[in-house]
């Protein structure tokens, strides 16, 4: 996505572009401008190259949620930084009444099992140190696009590895690296609430 800030709260969505992968090939495509209702700030505009001109006649989030929810229904919400798009939809689904809740996998944690050692995972640098092509950086159809192509370089060298049960099962927190985090804390943590 692209929104008109980096805060879920205050920020809004200016467009979404979603791919249908079934693991092996893309199977369906999603892509939309979004009228944000608001002001594009010229920071953003700057960055994204896309200008309140621009979203002024696209639909709203409320007019196309119904079809975005059943595109990526029974599907699992795979972004590079994912938490950032997924927080993002996720609040504009509820401005309009509605919940949206997905199982979700992070290319950027993905990339940092199956490239270890790069000196950035950031997707413009990843891309570049992949050779995986990258013009336009800042649209959501064009960071999709690459975003698809990195998970499929993640899935041909880690298809033989433990890659998804480091998503759904237990962090592995020797990725994150942090002096910041005490690993046996984090497993001190109990699984229910009480």
């Amino acid at each position: 996505i692209e929104t008109t800030g980096g805060n879920k709260n205050t920020g809004r969505v200016t467009e979404i572009a979603a791919i249908k992968h079934d693991g092996e090939k893309v199977v369906d495509t999603f892509e939309t401008l979004v009228n944000p209702e608001r002001s594009i700030p010229p920071f953003v505009q700057r960055l994204t190259g896309i200008s309140d001109e621009m979203v002024a006649d696209a639909p709203l989030f409320s007019e196309i949620a119904e079809k975005f929810d059943r595109f990526t229904a029974n599907t699992i919400f795979i972004a590079h930084n994912v938490n950032f798009d997924y927080r993002f939809l996720r609040e504009e689904f509820r401005k309009i009444g509605m919940e949206y809740n997905r199982r979700k996998m992070c290319t950027v944690q993905m990339s940092r099992k199956a490239f270890p050692g790069l000196p950035s995972y950031s997707l413009g640098k990843i891309t570049q140190e992949l050779s995986i092509t990258l013009e336009g950086h800042h649209r959501a159809g064009v960071d999709a696009k690459a975003t698809t192509k990195l998970f499929e370089m993640i899935i041909k060298k880690e298809s033989q590895k433990d890659l998804f049960d480091l998503n759904f099962g237990k962090p592995d927190f020797a990725l994150i690296a942090s002096p910041l985090i005490d690993e046996e804390l984090i497993d001190s943590i109990p699984d229910e609430s009480g």
